[in-house]
């Protein structure tokens, strides 16, 4: 499952939640179940094995699919009700280049609210255990630049205000960005500049300000970091 990105000090500002309002849900997600439909899917429903692309315990392998492990689960349950096209709707709010669907879009689609945050929840208590790493040194003074202080002259907040400074983002709100896969963060962020991923508005502003040199930055210093 594709999920998610945008999360990062100098800078005071006023966050906005990227998490907006959760998807709807029993008050008590059940892990145990989640854990079930992550590593088995659901064939009488048509819902596959999160785990076949995401990875035992969301530890992806594959840059295309981003880590999951470890993100708040509240924030996990709303970008999978994004990816699902709402009753009125023809698309989601959650969609690759070119505002085409995404692979998730099918794959969410026969998820219940429940399965949302019983597979969230249990992604949100599994540790990180294979962190992807930054790869360019000659990127870090900028990288650095953007998250602890962001680019004043463009109006682009400090990543870590919203993210947290270790990039662990904030329980309910902000995704973790600590550890994911720079090449999928840069993607998510030229998606949320396009509009193309449009489920949320403020994060949408803050990358249309951003050049690709500076989204590429940020990107890869936001992988590094623990």
């Amino acid at each position: 499952m594709l999920l998610a990105s945008g999360l990062m000090l100098g800078v005071v500002v006023v966050c906005p939640s990227i998490a907006a309002e959760n998807a709807a849900g029993p008050a008590k997600p059940d892990a145990a179940k989640g854990a079930q439909l992550y590593d088995q899917g659901d064939a009488s429903r048509g819902i596959v094995a999160c785990a076949s692309c995401h990875g035992p315990g969301g530890n992806s392998s594959i840059p295309a699919n981003p880590n999951l492990a470890a993100h708040p689960h509240e924030y996990l349950a709303k970008q999978l009700a994004d990816f699902q096209t709402k009753q009125g709707a023809d698309k989601p709010t959650r969609n690759g280049a070119g505002g085409n669907p995404t692979p998730m879009t099918a794959m969410a689609q026969n998820l219940t609210p429940e399965d949302m945050q019983n597979v969230a929840l249990y992604l949100a208590q599994q540790p990180l255990k294979q962190p992807a790493t930054a790869g360019y040194k000659d990127l870090v003074d900028h990288g650095q630049k953007i998250w602890r202080g962001g680019l004043p002259d463009r109006n682009v907040p400090a990543c870590a205000s919203c993210h947290s400074a270790n990039g662990a983002g904030l329980p309910g709100q902000y995704p973790r960005l600590a550890g994911q896969f720079p090449s999928y963060i840069e993607e998510q962020l030229k998606l949320f500049r396009s509009k193309d991923r449009a489920n949320n508005a403020v994060m949408n502003d803050i990358a249309d300000r951003m050049s690709d040199a500076d989204i590429k930055a940020v990107s890869d210093y936001a992988a590094g970091l623990r």
